[in-house]
Parts: structure tokens; C-alpha cells; sequence
């Protein structure tokens, strides 16, 4: 960063602080949305009018991108503003509360907790999935409250709620579309909360009230898992989109549609309680939608056109995503901002802005309001770089070009021109040795300060406690069958 950009940064920041003018921050994430399926990004089947006014009042961030292709890693590096490469998460966590070891690393800060030292009042709603065992609790990362799930996705009704949590067998194996702890309650910091609606609304109703209560500044992370699968939503919704042909993508429209209406209700607390010109608003997706895949082609109903692929894949389908900034009292209304920008830059902003905790571990993030503001001049960042478990999958995109390989779908090296060829449609990796060069070069030097993914996957994962447990039991049958048994006179 520049000399004279850092020192524009801290006065702002300190500036703010000392008049006591600190930004409220709202975080607001969709899981899974299709990149079409929004009305500023181009859908004209499906209604978002709340999200759409964000947009038009504030500044769309044109190419704006998440540093993974999936939900859990993606949801780490946005909650630490650092690329989960460098502390070996780069898997989805399962549901295992009694593991200490499943979860985002407890050397790791998260925003809530580097905002927590600036005084702000700090909450999560709605879905964790970093982490289900007692170190992992949001209330011991950072967040003073708590309403949600832990597990990586949860069914959006009441009546399919139990308080039995047991992994799904078929044939003594996993089944893999079961999403463990999706039917356990709710919870509210560490204990069991009410649900008595639609999960949606629920989550965006205790929002409205989070963000009304009291008059201390705060920082709120609105994880919503719309509109993640299981597909459902109330019949009411549902009934708006009869002009949708495919019972998949109404059912889906609908999800959005609620969640649209849940971020309306937010607002309108963030009005009535006046806090509305001072929040700053982020609103992005975890990743692109859900497409068809050779391991499951049932999840067919997200739009993430024109881009290609979608969630899993490091092609624009995957990580680039709907991102918007809000900020009335600080941010240009009705700008679109072309420089590529990533989710690491919430926390960035975030503390930059509030006068948060930045000390070790440093930051990969930049603080975007100069450069949306035209303080700053140039791009946030030389590159960004992708990761999946080593080498297997990567990428690194500079703001003109773009280099991966995508495992299972690359026959080799992938490199795109993306000023001339957005949508990654022909691959000039043999016409250019000069710039693949260049890129290697760039995520070789990125890829030196990581370390290995350190963690398994929730499948994986999942098959090796089978396993574990089979192990045991088979271990304590051999060895009762040595016993005599015991006698008495």
C-alpha cells in the first residue's frame, strides 16, 4: 500500500474514533446465490427490490470475489480478513461438537473479535460452520451474541426439527447429502433458542432487533444459509413465481425472495432506530450457485450467468460474486467500481474504519473506502489467489489476466485474458508464456507464506469416524473374548 494512502487510512480511522462517528457494520451473506439471480445483476424472473435499492445507493463492486469456490473456507477467510491458506482450513468443517480440532484454527482472529476491542458490540446470526466443539462457539470468537446454527446448513421449518443428532447411514455408509446437526434447534449463545417460523425470517427478525438495540456501535455478521438447499419455502412465496416453469428454481426464487424481504426488515429497524446513514453495509454471496456436476447433477437450479461454472469451481461461476458496499454517511451513491476486490477486504475496512485491533496476524485485505472515494488511485490489489488443498485446484487472477487449474475439469494449465475475455471462453495459455509466467511467479511468492491443509474434509471426515469407531468396537469384542467370565460362590 502507499505511503500516503496507509497515513489517509489512519487519520480516517482515528478521526472517526476520537468524535465518536464510529460506523455501525452490517454484514449480510448469501449462501449459494447465483450470480444472475439477483435484479441489479440481470434476473428478471426472481424479485430482490431491497437488495437492489443497496445497490443503487451505494457502489456495486463490479468484480467482486470470495477466496473460495465452497462454503466453509469461504466463510473463514471472510470472517479473518486472511486467506484460510495460511492457517490449513480449506475444507467444510463438520458438525462435531466434541472435537477439538474441527474448526477455524483458535490462533485466528475473527472480525468480531478485532472489533470488540474498538468498544463495538459484536454479534453472529444465523450459519457458522466453523466449528461445532466449544472452542470453536462464536461467543468464544469474538461475538457477543449469538443466534443460529453451528452446522453447515440447517431445514428452514419448525416441524422438521428434533433434538436427535445422528449421521445418516446407508449400506454402514455416510450418507453424503445428509448435512449433520441440519435438524437439532436452534441456538441462542449457548443455549436452545425458540424457532417458531420460517428460518429466514426468523434470522432477519432477531437481526432488526440486534441492530435496534441500544446505542453502543456494532458489528453484525447476517449469515444467512438462503438459498442454500434443502429447497424450501413457505407456500405464499412460493406461489409468487408460478411463471417459473421448473419446481427447483421457483422453490429456490422463493428462498431468495424471503431473504430479500428479511434484509428489507433489517433496514427498516436500521431506519427507525436512525442508525441507517452511519451503517456501513456489505452484501456478497459465500460463492457462486449451485450447478450440475459429474458427482451431482441434481442441484440444478442457480443462474450464474455470464459466467462460467459455479460453486466448486475457481472458473468466475465459482468465486465471483454479487458484492455491494452501502454507506450513506461515508460511500458515493451509484457507483460501479470495475477493479477486482475480494471478501478479505471486509475486515480490513472494518477495522480500519472503527480503529479495530490490526495486530498479528496481519491482514490480507485492504481498506476499500479510499479507493471508492477517490483518495486512492490504482487497484486494492496486485492479485488474488485461490487454493484448494494444496495444488490440486488454484488460482490467481491479476486485474488483466487469469491463470488456474481446476482439478477434475482442466486438462492443464488455464490462462484467460480478462479484459478482452471475461467469461473465460478461450485459453491462450500456449500465446502467452510471458504472462502465465508472470502469474506463476506472483502465486508461487502468495503460496510461500501458507501452510498445508491441516484439516479433513466433512466426508472424508465423516468415513474416518465410521471407521474409528468400528476399529474400537471391533478391538473391545477381541479382547472380551479372552476373558473367562467371572464366577462367584
Amino acid at each position: 500500500m502507499k505511503i500516503h494512502a496507509l497515513i489517509y487510512l489512519l487519520l480516517s480511522a482515528t478521526t472517526l474514533y476520537a468524535a465518536g462517528k464510529q460506523p455501525n457494520i452490517l454484514i449480510i451473506l448469501a449462501d449459494d446465490l447465483g450470480y444472475a439471480d439477483l435484479g441489479f445483476t440481470g434476473s428478471e424472473d426472481i424479485q430482490t427490490p431491497e437488495i437492489d435499492r443497496l445497490a443503487t445507493n451505494g457502489v456495486i463492486l463490479e468484480n467482486g470475489y470470495v477466496t473460495h469456490a465452497y462454503c466453509g473456507p469461504s466463510r473463514a477467510g471472510l470472517i479473518t480478513g486472511r486467506y484460510q491458506a495460511r492457517f490449513g482450513m480449506e475444507i467444510n468443517a463438520t458438525y462435531s461438537p466434541f472435537d477439538p480440532h474441527m474448526g477455524l484454527p483458535v490462533t485466528e482472529k475473527t472480525f468480531g473479535k478485532r472489533l470488540q476491542a474498538a468498544g463495538y458490540r459484536t454479534g453472529i446470526i444465523g450459519k457458522w460452520h466453523l466449528g461445532a466443539a466449544e472452542p470453536f462457539h462464536p461467543n468464544n470468537r469474538g461475538f457477543d451474541y449469538f443466534y443460529g446454527f453451528l452446522s453447515g446448513g440447517h431445514d428452514y421449518f419448525p416441524r422438521n426439527v428434533n433434538t436427535h443428532m445422528s449421521l445418516i447411514l446407508e449400506s454402514g455408509k455416510p450418507n453424503y447429502g445428509a448435512n449433520e446437526g441440519t435438524s437439532l434447534p436452534l441456538l441462542r449463545n449457548k443455549n436452545t433458542a425458540e424457532f417458531n417460523e420460517y428460518l429466514t425470517t426468523a434470522l432477519s427478525r432477531d437481526a432488526a432487533k440486534f441492530v435496534s438495540d441500544g446505542d453502543q456501535p456494532f458489528c453484525l455478521y447476517l449469515a444467512y444459509n438462503a438459498p442454500h438447499s434443502p429447497l424450501q419455502a413457505p407456500k405464499e412465496y412460493i406461489a409468487k413465481y408460478t411463471h417459473i416453469k421448473d419446481p427447483k428454481r421457483r422453490t429456490y426464487a422463493a428462498m431468495i425472495d424471503a431473504m430479500d424481504e428479511g434484509i428489507g426488515m433489517v433496514i427498516h429497524a436500521l431506519k427507525e432506530s436512525g442508525k441507517f446513514e452511519n451503517t456501513l453495509i456489505f452484501f456478497l454471496t459465500d460463492n457462486g450457485g449451485a450447478v450440475p456436476q459429474p458427482w451431482n447433477d441434481y442441484e440444478d437450479w442457480a443462474d450464474n450467468g455470464p459466467y462460467r461454472d459455479g460453486k466448486t469451481a475457481v472458473y468466475e461461476g465459482g468465486v465471483h460474486v454479487p458484492f455491494v458496499m452501502h454507506w450513506p454517511a461515508g460511500l458515493p451513491k451509484g457507483k460501479a467500481y470495475p477493479h477486482p476486490v475480494s471478501s478479505l477486504d471486509i475486515t480490513a475496512t472494518a477495522v480500519a474504519l472503527a480503529g479495530g485491533d490490526d495486530s498479528a496476524p496481519a491482514l490480507d485485505g485492504t481498506n476499500l473506502v479510499p479507493f471508492l472515494t477517490n483518495e486512492e488511485t490504482g487497484t486494492p490489489h496486485e492479485a488474488l489467489f485461490w487454493r484448494e488443498r494444496g495444488d490440486r485446484t488454484w488460482a490467481v487472477r491479476t486485474p488483466k489476466a487469469k491463470y488456474l487449474h481446476q482439478k477434475g475439469k482442466s486438462k492443464g494449465p488455464e490462462l484467460y485474458d480478462m479484459t478482452q475475455d471475461p467469461y473465460e471462453g478461450n485459453n491462450i495459455v500456449e500465446q502467452a508464456p510471458e504472462v502465465r509466467a508472470q502469474l506463476a511467479k506472483l502465486w508461487n511468492e502468495w503460496n510461500a507464506d501458507n501452510i498445508a491443509n491441516n484439516q479433513i474434509h466433512a466426508y472424508e471426515y465423516q468415513e474416518w469416524r465410521l471407521k474409528m469407531y468400528d476399529e474400537l468396537n471391533a478391538k473391545l469384542k477381541a479382547e472380551a473374548a479372552k476373558k473367562t467370565p467371572s464366577t462367584i460362590e
